[in-house]
This record gives structure tokens, C-alpha cells and sequence, in this order.
């Protein structure tokens, strides 16, 4: 299987461009279906706040989304106009519900989803509770792109956290859909130092499933220890010369939670590379 539905989720303006581009960089690889998403959220008044809210709020409060909306519309039509895979741009009212609804609604039709990381220097609680969501609830893999992304190419070379867990199983499978023949994959082991990683066999099998679909294949075992798993994820992906590391994403076991779910939260906070999370 390959990757044909792709949605490139646009909610701002930070790290817009480095979000298409990312997302055209795949497309244009899988020859695929690009979707550009925008949602428009109402203006939440919350009950038992007692008070007037003059007509002009509204209106001031429309005109400017309607001018944010045209701005990511024609970021998304300079990014797609002159390529040959087909584009799509889908502009949604949340209405009732939240904008993380409608983009889980958008999500879970598409093979993948890219999502803007938030600005790590900015009070970013929103967008970062807004990616949480969609990784939990889409059920589909969701690549948070970096603002500082400007490569020419995505998904050649994916660093892949394993642990064995059903999560982390997600993840590398769903790696293998990013991945086409020759490209290379290096699967991490990280071991609590209480495990032996000889010990470990599922991490040769999992070697072998990608060596089969003529995946160029490194194994790696390394001791978990401060600066945590995140730490070694990069760590490792920059010495690889990876493009994207791929993750499980907030799991439920405490062995899973100790070794590579911890790492969710850190990663969402602070990466270099593209990161696909998936659950």
C-alpha cells in the first residue's frame, strides 16, 4: 500500500510554508491527492457569562477570518498550482463543534495527515492541545512538520522508535506506507537498562519485514537514560541523516508509557525533523 489521500492541515499562519512544503514534497513522491484544509472556528461565547456583545465583535470577527482564510488559500494555491498531482482545498465552518472535530472528521479519510508544529517560542498551549487531539482521536498517522522544514524531500530515510509494543507497531508499518523501495530505514531499539537488548527478537524480525519490501535496513539498541528517549531519537536520527522519525504515540501500558510514549510530549515540543506519531 502507498500513500494517494494526503491532508496538509493549514490552521495558521506559523509554519505554513514549511507545511506545504512538506506536504507537496510527498504528494509530488506518491503522486497522491492533496487536500488543504482550513477550518473556521465560531466565536465561542460560554454560558453563564452574563454580558453584551455588540454586533460589530461578530463582524470584525468575521471579516478577519475570511481574510486569514484567503491568505492560506493562495499560500496553498502558490504551493500546488504548477504540479501534476491533483490538489484540493477544503475550507470548513466548525459551526457547534471544535476545529479539532472537523479536522478529525477530514483525517480519518486520508492515508496521511500533516499538522504545523507550534512555535516553540510562543504561548502555544492551544495548538499544541489542538495536534494531541487529532494524533489521539483521527486514527491515522500525523506528521508535525517543523518550521524550520525546507527540504526538497520527505520519507527517503525514517528513523523508527521501536519497542515492540502494539503502538509502536503502528508506527513502523506505517512508515512502510511513506517508504518505497531502495529508500532506508533505521529501527532504534531503546532498552530500559534493566533489559538486555540480545534478548530482544522482535527487533530482527521487524528488521527483516523492511529488508523484504527492499527497504535498506540498520538495526540500533541504546540504553535508556537522560536526556530521555526524545533525546536519543534525535540524536540518533541527525547522526543517521534521517529526514523524519516515526513514533508510537501516547500509549496506555507503563512499560510503553516508560520507554517511548514519555517521548510524545517532548518530541511535539521540540524536533528538527518531521515526526510521525501514530496510535
Amino acid at each position: 500500500m502507498t500513500i494517494k489521500t494526503i491532508l496538509a492541515c493549514l490552521t495558521g499562519d506559523t509554519g505554513a510554508d514549511s507545511l506545504m512544503r512538506a506536504a507537496s514534497a510527498l504528494a509530488r513522491r506518491h503522486d497522491a491527492h492533496l487536500i488543504g484544509l482550513h477550518t473556521i472556528e465560531s466565536l465561542m461565547i460560554y454560558p453563564g457569562i452574563v454580558m453584551h456583545i455588540p454586533d460589530t465583535v461578530y463582524e470584525t470577527y468575521g471579516v478577519s477570518q475570511k481574510e486569514k482564510s484567503a491568505a492560506l488559500k493562495a499560500l496553498f494555491e502558490r504551493y500546488t498550482h504548477a504540479e501534476d498531482f491533483v490538489s484540493e482545498w477544503r475550507l470548513l465552518a466548525s459551526g457547534s463543534e471544535t476545529a479539532a472535530d472537523r479536522i478529525v472528521e477530514s483525517a480519518r479519510c486520508a492515508d496521511i495527515v500533516l499538522m504545523a508544529a507550534a512555535a516553540p517560542e510562543s504561548d502555544n498551549y492551544a495548538n499544541v492541545h489542538l495536534i494531541e487531539t487529532v494524533i489521539q482521536d483521527a486514527g491515522r498517522p500525523v506528521i508535525v512538520i517543523p518550521s524550520n522544514f525546507d527540504a526538497d524531500a520527505l520519507g527517503r530515510s525514517i528513523l523508527i522508535g521501536w519497542n515492540g509494543t502494539r503502538e509502536a507497531a503502528r508506527a513502523a508499518h506505517d512508515a512502510l506506507t511513506v517508504l518505497q523501495d531502495g529508500d532506508t530505514a533505521h529501527i532504534l531499539r531503546v532498552n530500559d537498562k534493566s533489559q538486555i537488548a540480545d534478548h530482544d527478537a522482535t527487533s530482527n524480525d521487524l528488521a527483516a519485514v523492511f529488508a523484504r519490501h527492499g527497504i535498506d535496513t540498520t538495526l540500533v539498541h541504546k540504553t535508556w537514560e537522560k536526556p530521555g528517549v526524545a533525546g536519543a531519537l534525535n540524536k540518533e536520527a541527525f547522526e543517521k541523516g534521517a529526514d523524519m522519525i516515526a513514533v508510537g504515540a501516547f500509549g496506555h501500558s507503563h512499560a510503553y508509557d516508560f520507554v517511548i510514549g514519555a517521548a510524545t510530549r517532548d518530541l511535539l515540543r521540540g524536533s528538527d525533523l518531521p515526526v510521525m506519531f501514530s496510535r
